[in-house]
């Protein structure tokens, strides 16, 4: 036996009985967690807090941000809502226009009107600084809520030790194409498996963007540190989410997730899209991953597995792949170890989804196998080696050198001045 066979056959076997190690311990932990869920008291009645929905929106399509807003609009809860709604300086701001005369007579909104991009995070604290709820709810302008998404959330966030909490997300576009059919099943497990083991410790790695609460006393005391974020010196935007999540953990705070919580979000239909919103989120996980390393000595051990196996995984897998192509290429022998367990690892992870989600869709799930070996890994190794990008990378089309000139520029801007902003519409 070659060595390069040695390598590829050692190489796999590790990535095997890591990831078996690590997905069964997981599930394990999810199924208690979600049961954990199911029966948990109602509670006892007390006074509602106050809940601000902080939407920025950048380029948004007329039809998803309509179907947003009606989406908060119509939330059932009986507290005092409040809905911040901020362009963050579009190119074409019809459709914010169109939503303002919609909510003309509805004195629960407000517009906030961006005269140049700034980006998310500096979008959300301009209402931010406008508001005074309790609590914050993040919501993306392509995302839609169930109608009981508000309730569920704020009952989590009444134990006082909880800074911040995160919904379900699904793909609301789901049957568009065989992309977005994949990054639904995407969701599903990320939700029900890796959030959901986490959260059984108090410890969800992100609180996603699309829909998360915040503790506004908790988020006010981290705000400087939100909004000045720096990776080697350049101002750091996008991760947000992330961020501000490892921001709570490191104060002390827990942070939960709510699977009955259900939030729809568009998902990319074209692979271009896709691959630039992954390079976009590896950045930020590796980048964050490392911020938050100092909190593991202080958690449960199986948030130090969970960080092995999300980054150590890959990169076996990664090792795995390469040593068994150069085999091929280089002797000819077809590296049928290597094929074999990836292969089993794969079907095995979607018979145990297929079962736990009682949906048969997720035996089909093993088409993502193809796209991160492929495609992921390479784009993933790509990212740690081009960190200190900061380029949104799909914050609309078109987005030309002026744009990213001006987009640089507002972000060395701490925060905007009250006569920049327009309030209530233009």
């Amino acid at each position: 036996m070659t060595l390069l066979e040695t390598t590829s056959i050692a190489a796999v076997s590790l990535y095997g009985l890591l990831s078996m190690a690590y997905r069964c311990v997981q599930v394990v932990h999810a199924r208690r967690a979600l049961a954990a869920e199911q029966l948990e008291p109602a509670g006892e009645a007390s006074a509602l807090p106050s809940v601000d929905i902080i939407i920025p929106s950048f380029n948004e399509k007329p039809r998803a941000l309509s179907n947003c807003l009606a989406s908060l609009a119509n939330q059932d809860y009986p507290g005092v809502l409040r809905f911040y709604v901020v362009d963050d300086g579009s190119r074409d701001r019809d459709a914010v226009v169109e939503q303002q005369i919609v909510y003309a007579g509805d004195a629960r909104f407000e517009f906030i009107v961006l005269p140049r991009n700034i980006g998310k995070r500096k979008a959300q604290i301009a209402a931010i600084s406008r508001s005074c709820g309790d609590l914050i709810l993040n919501v993306d302008s392509d995302t839609t809520l169930a109608s009981d998404v508000v309730s569920k959330l704020s009952k989590k966030m009444r134990d006082p030790a909880v800074g911040a909490v995160m919904g379900q997300l699904i793909a609301s576009n789901q049957r568009d194409t065989w992309l977005t059919r994949l990054i639904d099943m995407e969701y599903w497990l990320a939700c029900n498996e890796e959030r959901a083991a986490q959260g059984r410790f108090g410890a969800v790695m992100c609180c996603c963007g699309p829909c998360a609460m915040y503790r506004r006393s908790a988020f006010l005391m981290l705000l400087d540190q939100y909004e000045t974020q720096l990776y080697r010196g350049k101002p750091s935007d996008f991760g947000e989410d992330r961020h501000l999540t490892i921001l709570m953990l490191s104060a002390g705070f827990r942070t939960e997730y709510v699977p009955t919580a259900i939030a729809a979000t568009i998902v990319p239909d074209g692979m271009s899209a896709y691959l630039r919103q992954q390079l976009r989120w590896a950045r930020s996980t590796f980048r964050d991953t490392l911020l938050g390393l100092h909190l593991l000595k202080s958690m449960n051990w199986y948030l130090t597995l969970d960080i092995i196996g999300q980054n150590a995984g890959p990169l076996l897998l990664a090792l795995s792949v390469l040593t068994g192509i150069a085999q091929f290429v280089l002797i000819g022998s077809v590296p049928w170890w290597v094929i074999a367990t990836i292969g089993s690892m794969t079907m095995i992870r979607c018979c145990v989804a297929a079962y736990r989600a009682r949906q048969l869709r997720f035996l089909g799930f093993a088409v993502h196998t193809l796209v991160n070996v492929f495609l992921l890994l390479p784009l993933k190794a790509y990212a740690l080696c081009t960190l200190s990008n900061s380029d949104w990378l799909s914050r609309g089309s078109g987005v030309n050198a002026s744009d990213a000139a001006r987009k640089q520029k507002a972000s060395e801007t701490p925060r905007l001045t009250a006569s920049e902003a327009t309030f209530g519409g233009e």
